[in-house]
C-alpha cells in the first residue's frame, strides 16, 4: 500500500474512532449526575419520544430527567464544540495566524455586550437573540474599521477586530458597574465565562440548525481553504477570487460563532487549540481537518461541560473555567511540541 493509501486509512480510523468515542461519551454523560440513570433509561426515554416500538416505560421523574434536562444539554454542548472548532480551524486557515480564533474580529465582546443588556433590563428570555445581533454589529464594526484608510486586509481586520474587542469589553464593564444588582451579578458572570446550564431544546435547534447550514457550507470549501495555505498569489493563481473567497469565509465563521455564542455565552480555548490537535492527525489538507475538527470539537466540549457540571457537585463551575484549565496545559505543550512549530 502507498504512504497515500497508509495516510487515508489512518485518517477514517482516527474519524471512526472520535464518532463512536462521541456517542458513547454523549450516552454517558446524559447518565451523569445527582439522579441515577442508566443507559437503557436513556435509550428507552429517547426512544419512547422518537415513537420506537418495544421499549420498557420509563417513569416519567427519569424521563424528564433524560428528555428535559441532560439530553438537551450534552446536545447543545456538542454542536457548540464542534462549531466553534470549525471556525477555529478557518480562522487560523484564511488568517494564516495560528493564534486565531473564533472570537479574534470582536465577535465574543459583541455578544457579550447585547448579553448583558437584556439581562440588566430583565428580559432574559431574549439573551440568545441579543447575543446574535451583538456579534454581528461587532463585526460589522470592525469591517467597518478596517475599511478606513484603504482596502480590508487580514492584518487591518485582526487589528480592527481587537480594538473593537476592547470596546465592546468596556461597554460590558460599564453596564454591569452601573446598573448590575442582586442576582443579575450571577447570571452575567456565568454567561461571560461560558454556561450550559439553560440548555434546552430550543438551544439545541439554534445551535444544530446554524450548524448544518453554515458549517456545511464551510465544509463544503475546503478545497478553496487549502489554497489559502500558500498565500494570496498562490490561490489567485488557481482562479479563486481572492477577496471574496476571505470575506465569505469570515462572513459564514460570524454567522455561527453568533449563533453558538448566543446559546452558550464565551467559551474559550475550543477553536484556538483544537484545530492545533486535529493538524496532527489528520495534516494540513482541510477536506480532512474540518469533519475531524468536527467531531473532536463537539467530544471535547461535551466531556468538559460534564466535568463542569459534576466534578464540585452540588455547585456548576462555568464550562469556559474547564476549558480554560485544559486548554492552558495543551496550548503549552503543542507550542513545545514538533507539530505547531510549522506554524510558529
Amino acid at each position: 500500500m502507498t504512504r497515500r493509501g497508509n495516510g487515508a486509512g489512518r485518517y477514517l480510523g482516527w474519524l471512526v474512532l472520535s464518532v463512536v468515542a462521541l456517542v458513547l461519551t454523549a450516552a454517558l454523560a446524559v447518565t451523569i449526575g445527582p439522579a441515577d440513570v442508566s443507559l437503557t433509561d436513556v435509550a428507552s426515554s429517547l426512544g419512547g419520544h422518537l415513537g420506537l416500538p418495544g421499549l420498557r416505560e420509563v417513569p416519567p421523574l427519569t424521563d424528564s430527567i433524560v428528555w428535559q434536562l441532560r439530553l438537551p444539554r450534552v446536545l447543545t454542548a456538542a454542536m457548540v464544540g464542534a462549531g466553534l472548532a470549525l471556525c477555529g480551524a478557518v480562522m487560523q486557515s484564511v488568517t494564516r495566524n495560528p493564534l486565531a480564533d473564533p472570537y479574534l474580529l470582536g465577535l465574543s465582546s459583541g455578544a457579550s455586550l447585547g448579553a448583558v443588556c437584556v439581562v440588566i433590563l430583565g428580559v432574559g428570555f431574549a439573551l440568545p437573540a441579543a447575543a446574535f445581533l451583538g456579534a454581528l454589529a461587532a463585526l460589522v464594526a470592525t469591517l467597518s474599521t478596517a475599511r478606513v484608510g484603504g482596502t480590508i486586509t487580514p492584518g487591518r481586520a485582526v487589528l480592527s477586530g481587537l480594538a473593537i474587542a476592547q470596546l465592546g469589553a468596556s461597554g460590558t464593564s460599564f453596564v454591569i458597574f452601573w446598573a448590575a444588582k442582586g442576582d443579575s451579578y450571577r447570571e452575567i458572570l456565568n454567561w461571560l465565562l461560558g454556561s450550559l446550564a439553560g440548555s434546552s431544546w430550543t438551544t439545541v435547534a439554534i445551535s444544530a440548525g446554524a450548524l448544518l447550514v453554515v458549517g456545511t457550507g464551510i465544509v463544503l470549501s475546503a478545497t478553496r481553504l487549502d489554497a489559502f495555505t500558500f498565500g494570496d498569489t498562490a490561490a489567485a493563481s488557481l482562479g479563486i477570487n481572492v477577496n471574496r473567497t476571505r470575506w465569505a469565509l469570515l462572513g459564514a465563521v460570524a454567522l455561527l460563532t453568533g449563533a453558538m455564542v448566543s446559546v452558550s455565552g464565551s467559551i474559550g480555548f475550543v477553536g484556538l487549540i483544537l484545530p492545533h490537535l486535529v493538524r496532527g492527525l489528520s495534516g494540513p489538507g482541510h477536506r480532512r481537518l474540518l469533519p475531524l475538527a468536527v467531531v473532536l470539537g463537539a467530544l471535547f466540549l461535551v466531556i468538559a461541560d460534564t466535568v463542569a457540571r459534576t466534578v464540585f457537585d452540588p455547585r456548576e463551575l462555568p464550562v469556559g473555567i474547564i476549558t480554560a484549565f485544559i486548554g492552558v496545559p495543551v496550548f503549552i505543550a503543542l507550542i513545545k511540541s514538533r507539530k505547531a512549530a510549522a506554524w510558529a
